[in-house]
């Protein structure tokens, strides 16, 4: 498998990708390739990789800046992730992650948030801080950052508008 940054080649292949990942999913409103498109579209996609395997693109990450008490302080947020139903479970997201934090790092990050599932995402060093929020999450414990450094802002996080669409 290999992880590279997207193409516009790729475009149409992440957004059918996006759609099958979250398919029947009960977390999921269906809106995540209306979202990445979103981010797109307005220039906001600061990082996007994509999972090769035989030639043939099987998933996708984003990251986009986000703000906190409305500035950019130089903090990302993860999401969209998708990877082919048939090879979800398989190391795929988990290889996207690491590789998409380096990025991020790369590019001057401070930290990374994400709304998602603790049992997931902890692994990678993504917890709770109670001065940090996210009002659209759905319970305190699945709005988690990992901070690169020291400090970890307090105050309320906003995702890029894309991330706001409805289907």
């Amino acid at each position: 498998m290999k992880i590279r940054p997207e193409t516009s080649h790729d475009i149409n292949v992440i957004e059918h990708l996006t759609i099958a990942a979250f398919a029947g999913k009960p977390h999921s409103n269906q809106t995540e390739h209306l979202v990445i498109n979103g981010l797109r579209d307005t220039g906001a996609v600061s990082v996007s990789l994509v999972a090769e395997m035989d030639n043939k693109v099987v998933g996708n990450i984003v990251f986009s800046l986000v703000t906190i008490n409305g500035e950019n302080i130089n903090w990302y947020g993860l999401g969209p992730i998708s990877v082919l139903p048939e090879l979800q479970l398989q190391g795929i997201g988990s290889k996207l992650v690491k590789e998409g934090l380096s990025s991020i790092r790369e590019i001057g990050a401070q930290g990374c948030v994400l709304e998602g599932s603790p049992e997931y995402y902890n692994r990678f060093g993504f917890k709770t801080y109670p001065g940090l929020f996210y009002e659209g999450a759905p319970a305190p414990e699945y709005f988690m950052a990992l901070p690169f450094y020291d400090e970890v802002p307090q105050g309320k996080v906003e995702f890029h508008q894309a991330f706001y669409v409805s289907a």
